[in-house]
């Protein structure tokens, strides 16, 4: 023992009862198996912070500086959620797009498109889907798209396999030209300040 102070950051940008709160769940559960309870904080969601809107931006610059090609629209897909908790309250779908949109103030010459990925079973979950509008999208002439997942704080199942083979096939098969994605900020030195200024502020 002997720790007083607990700060616990879930790496969830945008907040979400299925994601940040089931690690606030997990945390309470663990502490309440004990007698001597410390002081706990939870940091919030993180989704307008400066330093996490810039490191994306950076990550979006490196990534058109390395392709040889102009992106007509970029894609942020976000790990989706089922309908029915947005119906309930949940904020997730306002955080998400709010992230987006801070994205896009600063690119001027090219669009940013919200999106979600990764649903499962019957029930309608947050759109647009981001597999049916890689689908749509070279019939509307939109050829080239870059894609970024600024919700996963790192690359997983969800990013390097549903984005960066599924998606690129399925986008290339229905007519797409060029597609690639943008890695998560992982532990990029943009990212590790971040993390180090959320942490110390709330220390």
């Amino acid at each position: 023992m002997g720790c007083e102070n607990l700060v616990i950051l879930p790496l969830y940008p945008q907040y979400a009862a299925a994601t940040t709160a089931t690690v606030c769940d997990e945390v309470y559960r663990t502490l309440m198996k004990m007698r001597w309870q410390p002081s706990l904080k939870i940091i919030p969601h993180y989704e307008s912070d400066p330093l996490y809107i810039d490191a994306l931006v950076n990550s979006i610059n490196k990534k058109i500086n390395e392709i040889s090609w102009k992106p007509d629209l970029i894609i942020a897909s976000y790990h989706g959620i089922p309908k029915k908790y947005f119906d309930k309250g949940d904020p997730y779908h306002c955080y998400c797009h709010k992230t987006t949109r801070l994205i896009s103030e600063k690119f001027n010459s090219i669009k940013i498109k919200t999106t979600f990925q990764s649903r499962f079973g019957p029930q309608e979950w947050l759109q647009p889907y981001t597999d049916k509008t890689l689908e749509n999208l070279p019939k509307e002439g939109v050829k080239n798209v870059l894609t970024i997942c600024p919700g996963f704080a790192s690359d997983c199942v969800e990013t390097l396999e549903e984005i960066q083979i599924q998606a690129k096939e399925s986008f290339l098969n229905s007519g797409g030209e060029n597609f690639d994605m943008v890695p998560c900020l992982n532990d990029n030195n943009d990212h590790i300040i971040l993390l180090k200024s959320l942490i110390e502020r709330n220390i």
